[in-house]
Parts: structure tokens; sequence; C-alpha cells
């Protein structure tokens, strides 16, 4: 049985939608867990000022009852307060006014793209949806899995490793209780003295009218080994958590592990020496391979790295094309973020807790979250599985 996830909804209209088909009936959701992700995703130095109006929660419309998922689809909607200022440019029908068409595609972003494969002549059309804020919805479904998760003994965590030039020093011992405050950083970073010296980069190229990028870092722990397979391109689980991240807003590169480093070591250095005794069972003395093998959990911790490119949104705008005359212009005055990369974590979580429900619910199926435990619970004892 498999997990689907699809958003609907636009950065300016009545709200954004998440529906989520494939849960187990029986699992306990709270609402506040829910709404605390949502409030996460808003979190970071350097965001814009549509934060100041936005108060995201989740109105849950389908699938629940008294707390409790039924078994079917699950829907989930996000109500953008800011609608109200934007109702006559996103209505959904018709309006007397007329609303101004917008011919100025920004570099980076997929507005000209957009407008060519869809026969559009309005930027707005492609804008509104390829718009980040369409993440919300996505961070509400991720709430969702990360409540399947973690019946099964699985959290999700991430935090932020770089922004532009400045980074934090590596940690391969991290532990869930390592993240306990990890919000509590501006930058959602771990390290103090990062956090103090990429909140001074922020503000000193947000005063340059530029952008940043940088690389957050999601960690998953109480993986059982096996979920994903070798025996096919598309069962590899590597290449649906790659998948995953790429297809958020603006990120350009993902690494699993030790994935850029090892391409530059020799072989030894390279993998994750095997190891066995009476009360551990099965274990690798190191985990550069961020807790994959041939495409499957290894039962080791879960690293996957997220690059994101800076904003293509700038308060100084970079040249483009005006789309109606074909005249050199400047690109799209639009508010925006200084930086994201914070909030981009935890739209990581999301989307990473997402493929590895989906991976438990093809592995274990159950139509209900006992089934599932009942399940998972054969397999560890089959497998003689000692968790860490």
């Amino acid at each position: 049985m498999a997990l689907h996830l699809i958003t609907a909804g636009e950065s300016h209209g009545p709200g954004l939608t998440c529906i989520i088909e494939g849960l187990p009936a029986g699992l306990p959701l709270e609402r506040e867990a829910i709404n605390r992700d949502l409030a996460r995703r808003q979190l970071g130095h350097g965001r814009g000022g549509r934060m100041k109006i936005e108060r995201d929660q989740a109105e849950v419309t389908g699938g629940v009852r008294h707390g409790r998922t039924l078994g079917g689809p699950i829907a989930l909607q996000v109500i953008n307060r800011d609608y109200a200022n934007w109702e006559e440019r996103m209505n959904p029908w018709p309006v007397e006014a007329e609303t101004k068409e917008v011919h100025l595609p920004r570099p980076g972003h997929a507005d000209l793209v957009g407008t060519q494969k869809y026969g559009l002549s309005d930027v707005r059309d492609i804008l509104e949806r390829a718009s980040a804020r369409e993440t919300a919805a996505r961070v509400a479904g991720g709430a969702v899995a990360k409540a399947f998760l973690r019946a099964l003994g699985v959290e999700v965590f991430s935090h932020t490793l770089q922004i532009t030039s400045v980074s934090a020093p590596r940690r391969d011992d991290l532990r869930p209780e390592d993240f306990a405050h990890v919000d509590d950083s501006p930058v959602r970073c771990l390290d103090a003295e990062a956090t103090t010296e990429m909140v001074a980069e922020i503000d000193r190229l947000r005063k340059a009218n530029e952008s940043l990028g940088g690389v957050f870092e999601v960690r998953a722990f109480g993986l059982v080994p096996g979920l994903g397979s070798h025996v096919s391109w598309e069962q590899r689980l590597d290449g649906r958590l790659a998948q995953a991240l790429l297809s958020i807003q603006a990120i350009k590169a993902v690494s699993i592990g030790d994935g850029f480093e090892v391409a530059g070591v020799p072989g030894s250095q390279a993998h994750d020496e095997i190891f066995f005794d009476e009360k551990r069972g099965y274990y690798r003395g190191s985990n550069r391979a961020g807790g994959l093998e041939g495409g499957m959990t290894t039962g080791a911790p879960l690293v996957v790295r997220g690059s994101m490119k800076p904003l293509p949104t700038l308060t100084k705008p970079l040249r483009s094309v005006d789309i109606a005359t074909h005249a050199p212009a400047e690109a799209l005055r639009e508010r925006t973020d200084s930086c994201t990369v914070p909030a981009a974590g935890v739209v990581g979580e999301a989307m990473i807790a997402f493929v590895l429900a989906d991976a438990y619910r093809r592995k274990f199926g159950g139509d209900h979250v006992d089934d599932v435990g009942a399940a998972l619970a054969n397999y560890k004892q089959r497998i003689g599985w000692r968790e860490a």
C-alpha cells in the first residue's frame, strides 16, 4: 500500500489544501502538533512581511474523527489571511474590476518558462502556484506523516548547516535530544557561534538588497533496516528522498550522508565497516552512507542535506524582458524574504517524513495502525533487529 500526497492552492488565493491518502485507521493525531510545525515553517531570521500577516493553522475537513484517522483520505486546509488584500486579483471567479497583467518574469523563477509552457500571458498565473507558500500545505501533510512515524518509533528533525559563506561545525554524533531547542535559534542552527555569524550575514546582505541561500540537514532516528529496495530504480529509497527534497522550491542539490565528500577520498575511507555482537546485532562503525546502502535503510540514522539557492525575488531586481513587448526591463518587484533556509529545513522534515511514511506503508501494509505495529514487530524479530 502506497501513500499519496497532493496539494492545491495559490500563494495569495483563498487558501491551501493538502490531501493524504493511504494512512491506516486508528492513528491518533494532535491538532497542536500539526499547527506547531506550521508555525515552525514561519520561523527564521530573514523572513519578510508576509509572515507578519499569516498565522498558519490547519483545519481538518476529512478523514479524521475525534482525533483519530478513519482510513480514508485526510484533507487539511490552511487559510491565507493575506487573501483579503488580494481578493480582486486572485478571486477564483470573474470580477468587475480590471486586473493588470504582470509581464516581468524573474530570473531563477518559474515565471517565463511557465507562461511559455501553458500558453499564458500573465506571469501571475504561474508565480502564484510556483511560490514557496505552497509548502505550508506540505508541512501540514508532513506533520500527519510524522505522527504515523512517531507511532512506529521514528523521529525526524532538521537544522541549518550553512547560510551563504557561514557554516556550522559538522557533528556526526547528533541524537534526538540534541534538537530539543533548535527552534530557539533565530536561524535554527545548533551551534551558538555560527548562529550569531549567520544572523549578521543575513543582516549584511539584506541591507545590500541581496537574498541568501544555504544548506539544511534532516535526520531521522529509529528507522528499521530494509525500507526501500535494490531491485528497481523507482524503489531505491535514496532516489525517492532526493526527489522529495529537490521538489521543494529553490532546492538545487541533495546529499545523503557524506555524499559529496566521499567523491574525494579512497574507498577505504568512504564506506562503513560492519560488525556484530550479541547485544547490538549487526552494526556499522561509522555512518558515511547516511543510513542508506543499496537503496535501503541500514538502521543507522538517516542523514540528508538540501542545498538551497538564494531566492530569485530581489529587492533590487535583475535584468529581464517584458514578455508583452520584448523590451528590456527589470524583473518583477514582489514582496519577498531575504533568507528562508531555516524554514526550508522544516519543509525538508515534512518531505522526508512523507517518503519514510510511504516506505513503511509499502513494506508493512495494514488497515489499522495496530496492524502496522504488529507486522513491524514480526519483521524486527525475523531479522533479529536490536535497536540502538
